[in-house]
């Protein structure tokens, strides 16, 4: 599996994070009590809550889907569910969901598309997600006072961070893609400056690198220049995806049986919620959305009933989904490892023009 050793290690983070978070919310909370308060539920309503998780990332998958295909690469969209898949396993491992998009670009390149399109293919994903949380928050923060006041200082100062670091990293992306001389200019300052304090101890490398980068995301500017179809259409999925994800509480919050809350309020509550706390630096943002989520919602689950729609909203649109994806991530692998053997021996009985028969043998091995 990809980096084995950081998986592992975000896992255990993980876990650890879970471990604390779980006995700071749970403090003074008897557990006849909170099952008590669960088994006011209906579950037939929490269906829809998984169904529309499932539309959360049939919806990225849809994206890939669009932006593979105008590239030249005719993968199927189950193929593509399988990547989106591995990236939210992935993305809830590791701080800040870094290790997602490689992890995809990973398997796309295993199934013969090169790490270039893959990467191109993330990267406008990214850029429409990013500017599809942004319209979310800024709507919700705008048009739903009631709403902005139950954040809260606390969660307000955390608002302010996270939405920051997305406008910083919009507006970052932006500039690389469609102001390559600038981008180039500064981040060569920025190298020099690293190199001049001894931070950064190998410049040449660092400066490859920006280049490599910098060329993906001129492909990306001509891509959106080329077709602004699709870069509608894939910031639409977007906007969908992350509507789906907000409305995961408005199932529980229906499942217990409650009243005088509309789907807007509450799905705008989550959007400002969600891009308060993305961009912190832990798996799953683990700790501070489930805090966040029972300081937020308090107002409209009310006190006695906070923790458990935590409990239950978490569990679907996070803890459930995590399993899921787990499990779809180990038959992804093992569909690639069966997929390279067999290549590999294709090219033992066969051979690639050019290429040693011995080389052929040590890639099968290699595979296995």
């Amino acid at each position: 599996m990809i980096q084995n050793k950081k998986n592992i290690l975000g896992i255990l983070l993980l876990m650890v994070l879970m471990a604390v978070t779980g006995s700071i919310l749970l403090k003074g909370q008897t557990m006849s009590v909170l099952w008590a308060n669960l088994r006011h539920l209906n579950p037939w309503l929490l269906l829809p809550g998984l169904g529309m998780m499932f539309g959360y990332v049939g919806c990225e998958a849809l994206c890939t889907w669009q932006i593979l295909r105008r590239l030249g690469h005719q993968v199927p969209w189950s193929r593509c569910l399988g990547y989106s898949f591995v990236g939210f396993y992935v993305s809830s491992i590791t701080p800040s969901a870094t290790g997602g998009q490689p992890a995809q670009i990973y398997y796309m390149n295993k199934d013969e598309i090169p790490v270039a399109h893959g990467a191109l293919n993330m990267m406008l994903i990214a850029s429409c997600y990013q500017v599809a949380a942004l319209i979310w928050g800024v709507g919700a923060w705008l048009f739903l006072p009631s709403v902005r006041g139950a954040l809260g200082s606390g969660l307000g100062l955390l608002l302010a961070y996270g939405a920051g670091m997305m406008l910083l990293l919009t507006f970052g992306m932006m500039m690389f893609m469609f102001l390559p001389g600038p981008s180039r200019k500064i981040c060569g300052g920025v190298l020099r400056f690293l190199t001049g304090v001894r931070i950064l101890r190998d410049p040449k490398t660092a400066e490859s690198r920006l280049e490599k980068m910098l060329t993906e995301y001129r492909s990306g500017a001509e891509c959106v220049k080329r077709n602004p179809g699709l870069t509608v259409r894939v910031l639409l999925l977007c906007l969908l995806q992350q509507g789906l994800l907000f409305s995961v509480p408005w199932t529980v919050y229906l499942a217990f049986g409650l009243e005088g809350t509309s789907w807007v309020q509450v799905a705008g509550l989550q959007a400002l919620l969600t891009l308060a706390v993305c961009n912190l630096p832990l798996p799953g943002a683990v700790g501070p959305a489930e805090g966040g989520f029972v300081k937020a919602f308090t107002i409209v689950f009310g006190a006695e009933l906070v923790t458990p729609a935590m409990l239950v909203s978490r569990g679907i649109s996070f803890y459930t989904f995590l399993f899921v994806s787990f499990g779809v991530t180990i038959a992804v692998h093992l569909r690639t490892r069966r997929q390279g053997r067999t290549r590999a021996l294709r090219e033992i009985t066969l051979g690639r023009r050019g290429q040693p028969r011995v080389r052929a043998v040590e890639k099968y091995l290699n595979t296995r």
